[in-house]
């Protein structure tokens, strides 16, 4: 008999919004209750993807050319780490993905978002998160706990401006998916994160 279907979960969010602490946590809880949890990023997740990763990270390029290497890479780590994981019925959790070019590519660099859709359509083959948590927090407070923990990337150099805009791109994809994303107010103390994340599991039943 064929294991059954793993779960894939996102976590998305401007820079600076808490994600990245709470998703190690997240992944140890599913753990816990008996789940093989594979825990991964984007851009990264396999060699290439990590490249990609720093290329984009720290080095100029078009907004264009940013949006390709990024679903480049995002085509790799599927075939190669997300898709094999959730055939085995393992649950992923992964630190960014398509949300995210929809969000800064799109929203925030003004790429067109048909043209990003047209990729999302052609990489994923319809494969979408089963959940989607969301980190929502005010840019300018953002921007001052990127500056207490560390050194700006290409990205995190933007001005609030920027962020705005990729917050009302995470804005309007959430409310095309509703029954998918989890809006995470970030902005709390973490225990209170913490607890909304549980809140969100437990209503699913997981």
């Amino acid at each position: 008999m064929p294991p059954p279907p793993g779960r894939f979960i996102t976590f998305e969010g401007i820079d600076g919004a808490g994600k990245s602490t709470h998703l190690p946590a997240l992944a140890q809880r599913l753990g816990r209750d008996g789940a093989a949890v594979l825990q991964t990023r984007e851009p990264g997740g396999t060699p290439l993807g990590e490249a990609v990763r720093d290329w984009v990270l720290h080095r100029p390029m078009d907004a264009l050319t940013e949006a390709l290497l990024v679903f480049a890479a995002r085509r790799e780590h599927l075939r190669g780490v997300i898709e094999p994981a959730l055939s085995r019925g393992e649950t992923v959790v992964c630190d960014r993905f398509t949300d995210a070019s929809f969000a800064y590519q799109g929203a925030g660099r003004g790429l067109a978002l048909d043209h990003l859709a047209a990729l999302e359509s052609w990489v994923q083959q319809g494969l979408q998160p089963d959940l989607t948590f969301w980190f929502d927090l005010d840019p300018a407070q953002a921007a001052r706990r990127r500056a207490a923990a560390r050194d700006a990337d290409r990205f995190e150099r933007e001005e609030v401006e920027f962020f705005e805009r990729v917050r009302a791109g995470y804005a309007a994809r959430a409310a095309a998916a509703p029954r998918r994303f989890v809006r995470i107010d970030s902005a709390v103390e973490p225990s209170s994160v913490a607890a909304q994340l549980e809140s969100a599991l437990q209503a699913r039943g997981w």
